[in-house]
């Protein structure tokens, strides 16, 4: 399986501190049949001020040394992007690493506050799209504009976004409204990859085939598998 989003490089945003608690998570992750993550580090500006520079040296470290311990996992580069206008200086500068591209696109992972959605994202969306980038929304059954109002999301449908559901609340264990809400998205086709979003090991680690069994019983076992296998590689290594 190939994970698009998860916070496991040491000491860069809010997801491990060490880099053997990195490879403890990494472990986990094989061990659950990840043999692919890229790396999304928060690129939130004035909490997490993330780029390609910060980004590169801490993710060649981890890879180094899931070699030297002989962990089967390979990695390579994204960022989490949250949703301001800073992404209009930001992007065209260079800083922003992509998860890969879709349909000739390149895919950001965009993530939206958690409370609301904000005032002009449609136009930032629309902004993205003339740069020939499809934004795939990180999470969007955790975001409680959404969770109080399914419709709330369709503006993004409309345009195109991807949408990427964690795997761990379709497993119901981000609580009742994210669950009801990642089926509902499930059951719609809006979903393009479920994820980890891991941060670690207690409460949020990088386990997909939770969240893959239970989408399955809403859609299918070939579809589900799809959301965690053929989508994301067709997106990370881009094969048509």
């Amino acid at each position: 399986m190939i994970d698009l989003h998860n916070h496991i490089l040491p000491g860069i945003d809010d997801g491990p501190g060490t880099l053997d608690e990195s490879l403890a998570l990494a472990r986990t992750a094989v061990s659950d049949g990840i043999k692919h993550m890229v790396v999304t580090p928060h690129i939130h500006p004035g909490r997490y001020d993330n780029q390609i520079a910060t980004i590169e040296p801490v993710l060649q470290r981890l890879q180094a040394a899931l070699i030297e311990h002989s962990i089967p996992l390979t990695l390579t580069m994204g960022a989490e992007l949250r949703i301001s206008a800073e992404m209009i200086s930001m992007i065209p500068s260079g800083h922003v690493p992509f998860l890969g591209e879709w349909q000739g696109q390149k895919v950001l992972l965009l993530e939206l506050p958690h409370n609301h959605i904000p005032p002009g994202s449609d136009q930032l969306i629309r902004w993205l799209k003339s740069q020939n980038i499809i934004p795939m929304i990180a999470h969007p059954e955790r975001n409680k504009e959404i969770i109080n109002n399914i419709d709330k999301i369709n503006p993004f449908i409309e345009q195109g976004c991807l949408l990427q559901v964690t795997a761990m609340s379709v497993a119901g264990r981000f609580g009742d409204s994210a669950y009801t809400i990642a089926k509902e998205l499930l059951a719609r086709d809006w979903v393009t990859v479920l994820a980890t979003d891991a941060h670690n090991l207690a409460h949020r680690p990088p386990i997909l085939s939770e969240g893959v069994q239970a989408a399955a019983e809403i859609i299918g076992e070939a579809a589900a598998y799809r959301l965690v296998n053929d989508t994301p590689e067709q997106i990370v290594f881009h094969h048509a």
